[in-house]
């Protein structure tokens, strides 16, 4: 892997040079990109990743080969970005938030370091999770919940979709938050927790608004809360989680996918990537498509994206602990 000497500190000093930018423009790229998934073909990762590189392509004049190499949660597809790294600087990838801010705690060794491997480039889209419970349960918001969650331990049994995801993070969270005890039921789907909920064998479960949806509208679920900072696009009348029922007013957690490159990538198309891509996420075709599967469009900057990751991993790791040390 790449040694990046400088660090991101290069970035700021590289653009400053007037042949830096001129060399991104008119000398890159010098053939095919290949961006590599960590999730199969036909996933939302990598659906994300196509709405992305198709019109990418267009605008660099260059194809771009999508490389799909899933397991390990994303891991397996960074390390064969990083293992496959040439000196053309055409190898990239796009990635959820675990790879990045959570797989060295729930793995160990990932193979990379991510502060010394990664360069970020830029947030692509994010996705909140809703608190979901049976319309039978008799829970009409969220402050009856946490009353409920309140009332002894384990009196709530929430289900996710394994023991580390992004589901049982959140719930762990929110239960810190809440300062309520849960019981954690893991499943290997959103189907089955909601079948499980539905079947009141569970009482609630954190999860993506596409899979509840469905339910809520049939009427057999409720949705109490999400865990954005704002309401989300796809399920506009479900109140923000935060500054509810005693909840921080800072309260969020969500699920992320972002563009990332070798360290050691010239900074002048780190640059320019940041820039096409952000146009691309401004197009309200390209946020449709973003939003039909699930996904908020979250322009921005490599700096937004590398402090999203310190946080994120801040944030995840006090949770890892506190689970670690039930």
């Amino acid at each position: 892997m790449t040694n990046r000497i400088t660090g991101r500190a290069a970035l700021g000093c590289a653009l400053a040079l007037v042949a830096a930018p001129a060399f991104a423009q008119d000398s890159w790229p010098s053939g095919p990109l290949h961006v590599y998934v960590g999730f199969p073909a036909g996933s939302s990762p990598d659906t994300l990743a196509r709405i992305i590189t198709d019109p990418l392509a267009e605008r660099l004049g260059q194809p771009i080969v999508i490389e799909n190499r899933p397991g390990a949660g994303g891991v397996i597809g960074i390390q064969q970005m990083l293992a496959n790294t040439g000196e053309d600087d055409l190898t990239f990838g796009t990635t959820i938030n675990g790879p990045l801010t959570t797989a060295s705690r729930m793995m160990g060794d990932t193979g990379f370091d991510v502060e010394e491997d990664i360069e970020p480039v830029t947030l692509i889209a994010t996705s909140p999770l809703v608190l979901a419970v049976s319309t039978e349960s008799g829970i009409e918001d969220l402050e009856a919940f946490v009353e409920a969650a309140g009332a002894e331990a384990d009196a709530i049994a929430y289900g996710s979709v394994g023991q580390g995801s992004g589901s049982h993070l959140t719930a762990e969270l929110f239960a810190d938050e809440a300062g309520v005890d849960m019981l954690h039921i893991p499943f290997t789907s959103y189907a089955e927790v909601t079948t499980s909920i539905m079947g009141g064998e569970i009482d609630a479960g954190f999860m993506a608004p596409s899979a509840a949806m469905p339910h809520v509208e049939g009427g057999n679920m409720r949705m109490l809360g999400i865990t954005s900072s704002e309401p989300f696009a796809q399920a506009p009348d479900v109140p923000v989680i935060a500054g509810q029922a005693g909840m921080p007013q800072d309260f969020r957690a969500e699920l992320w996918n972002g563009f990332i490159a070798p360290a050691g990538t010239d900074p002048a198309v780190l640059e320019r990537l940041n820039t096409e891509i952000n146009e691309i996420l401004a197009e309200p075709s390209v946020q449709e498509q973003l939003l039909a599967i699930g996904w908020q469009a979250a322009p921005g900057t490599a700096q937004e994206m590398e402090d999203r990751i310190a946080a994120d991993t801040e944030m995840w790791g006090g949770v890892i602990d506190r689970i670690e040390a039930q």
